[in-house]
């Protein structure tokens, strides 16, 4: 089962014990709680990481080649798998999409997300710079390309990475 807006995903029973879960009152909100073996569930957001990478002073972006926004741009990015560090994500999420082995400069910033079909999110961006590898789509993309500051593409996917890109538009020196 999918989720979306109207259906909120539950859980229904205990992952330690199995036992049918229950509503209760704790740390400040309802929570589904375990009669049995006291487990609490606590609902957490999705936790992605993306890569603003520079060259000659272009920003690295790709089309999406899946939904959601298939066909928009976005910085490449993805969730961070379970037994991965941010920092790790961020190099395989850029390698797995672009061909490019990049290397992280600093973070960017860190966005708060909520209109993802999956349920809310962060998003943690890092700026970095390209060190090897060849441009070419891969994974979900199915292009991906340098933008100057002023050739950004109007169909860019999320607000966290239009906030992003404005961002790394400030930084820039203005056109003399």
């Amino acid at each position: 089962m999918a989720q979306t807006e109207d259906v909120i995903l539950e859980m229904n029973y205990c992952p330690r014990c199995a036992h049918p879960l229950a509503d209760k009152f704790l740390f400040g909100r309802l929570r589904r709680v375990c009669p049995g073996c006291g487990f609490i569930f606590f609902r957490d957001p999705k936790v992605a990481t993306g890569v603003l990478a520079e060259q000659d002073g272009k920003v690295l972006l790709v089309r999406r080649a899946v939904d959601p926004k298939q066909g928009w741009w976005c910085i490449p990015s993805g969730f961070i798998e379970y037994d991965e560090a941010p920092e790790e994500a961020a190099l395989r999420e850029c390698k797995e999409e672009t061909g490019l082995d990049v290397r992280l400069t600093g973070l960017l910033d860190v966005y708060h997300y909520q209109s993802d079909f999956r349920g809310p999110g962060i998003l943690i961006i890092y700026q970095a710079e390209v060190v090897g590898g060849e441009l070419r789509p891969g994974d979900d993309a199915s292009e991906a390309r340098f933008f100057g500051p002023a050739e950004l593409p109007q169909e860019i996917a999320f607000e966290s990475n239009r906030k992003a890109l404005r961002r790394w538009q400030s930084f820039l020196p203005s056109p003399s």
